[in-house]
Formats: C-alpha cells, sequence, structure tokens
C-alpha cells in the first residue's frame, strides 16, 4: 500500500512525536527504516495518518494517537471502589479523576486495598495491561499477619511457585520478605483479590495492601486521592511493556 503525501490527515512522523516517540527526526528515522505501520501496512515518509481511526504501530507496538485519549495515574484510597458506580453510595475511583473525557479502572483494586491504579479511555491498551498473556507486572508492598515474626520460608516457597485456590492455582510470582511480616510481591496476573487469597491459603492474613508499580510506572509522591496525567514517555513504555 502506498501512503499518497497530499492526503487528508496529520503526518506520521509529527503524530509519533507528539505520542512521544522521540523528536520528529528521530520518529522519520523510525520510518525510513521501515519499523513503523499504520494499519498493518509499512509506512513511508511523508504519509498522513487520520489519528482517530488508523492503527499505527512501532517495532509491532501498538501506539495510541488520537488526540481524544487520556491517561491518568491515581493513587486510591482505601474505601474508595474501583468501579463506576456503586449502589451503596460509596466514593468510587472515577469521581476522583476529571469527568470528561469518560474514562474506566484499569484493572481492579478491592476496597481495602490501595496505590496505583490507571484510568484512561484507550482500550486497546487497557486490555492488554490486564490480561496476564500480555505479562505486564504489577508491584506491591503486602502487610501480612505473621505472630512468629517473619514469613517462613515454606509459605514464601508456595506464594512463589503457585498457591492453589478455588479458581485454580496462580502464576509463580517473585515474592521476597523486605522485612519481617512485609512483603513485596511481582505479579502478572490480576484475579480478583487474588494477593489477599493467596496469603490466606498460607496462612498470613493481609492486613495491608498497596500497589506501587504497574509495569515502568510508579510514583511514591503522588498523595492519596490525588491524580496526574501520565507523561508520553510512560505511555510510551506502557505500550512496549504490553507487546505480545
Amino acid at each position: 500500500m502506498s501512503f499518497p503525501t497530499n492526503s487528508d490527515g496529520e503526518r506520521l512522523q509529527k503524530v509519533l512525536a507528539k505520542a512521544g516517540w522521540g523528536s520528529r527526526r528521530e520518529c522519520e528515522t523510525l520510518i525510513e527504516a521501515g519499523r513503523v505501520t499504520v494499519n498493518g501496512n509499512t509506512a513511508i515518509l511523508g504519509c498522513r495518518v487520520d489519528v482517530d481511526n488508523d492503527r499505527v504501530e512501532v517495532d509491532g507496538v501498538y501506539v495510541g494517537v488520537s488526540p481524544s485519549l487520556v491517561y491518568y495515574l491515581l493513587n486510591k484510597p482505601v474505601g474508595v471502589i474501583t468501579t463506576a458506580k456503586d449502589t451503596h453510595g460509596r466514593q468510587t475511583v472515577i469521581e476522583l479523576v476529571p469527568s470528561e473525557p469518560r474514562v474506566f479502572a484499569v484493572g481492579r483494586l478491592d476496597a481495602d486495598s490501595e496505590g496505583l491504579l490507571i484510568l484512561t479511555n484507550d482500550g486497546e491498551l487497557a486490555h492488554r495491561l490486564t490480561h496476564p498473556s500480555f505479562g505486564v507486572e504489577k508491584e506491591y508492598l503486602v502487610h501480612v499477619e505473621c505472630p512468629k515474626e517473619s514469613v517462613g520460608e515454606p509459605a514464601l516457597k508456595r506464594l512463589r511457585e503457585g498457591v492453589e485456590l478455588e479458581d485454580g492455582l496462580t502464576a509463580p510470582a517473585s515474592v521476597g520478605q523486605i522485612q519481617p511480616g512485609l512483603l513485596r510481591f511481582v505479579i502478572h496476573e490480576g484475579r480478583n483479590r487474588q494477593i489477599r487469597r493467596m496469603c490466606d491459603a498460607v496462612g498470613h492474613p493481609v492486613e495491608r495492601l498497596v500497589r506501587v508499580r504497574i509495569g515502568s510506572v510508579t510514583d511514591r509522591t503522588l498523595a492519596p486521592g490525588k491524580w496526574r496525567s501520565l507523561s508520553s514517555d510512560e505511555v510510551v513504555a506502557l505500550n512496549r511493556a504490553a507487546k505480545n
């Protein structure tokens, strides 16, 4: 497929630069190297794209280029619900970010859990970040009940190798004990209340659970209940992490 230089739309290198893939010159180099596709076809320098309808990829990595796409990072407090509406009148994460454009939470944190949550209107990236087949890591700090001060090695080994739950065996996880009763979990699954159920199964119920990282995105300065827009570099990194 050829891309006429006088077609409607924006120049591809400008679109890529806006999306965080480098300067315009660096994006031109990507195009010249044959690393960019539009709707599955290798792009050529000078082509224009419809940012609302065309699918752009770099090295097979999806690029969200529509100017209507937004990406928020929220530090969810305890007690806030990860749904659009709540029948019991509890506060939801949607109420903590701008009401327009309409966004949805990427994955879930239960009401008793806290920490980082992405909200966006980019449905494809949301799917890739949450589906376990894409293997995007999520990191948590987990305080557990520990009558003997430290979680024993047998329990840690079970958590690392997989725990049999009512919905099946969990995937292997990276689990370390930072200090007695404080665990660091890195998982790529997203089952309902997964870490809580895993810890219950090995005899160490969770007292506090905080998500501190999604892919490469982290922010220790973001206060509970506050949000910020993801930078273009962070969005690019998430897209790269979610490449199958």
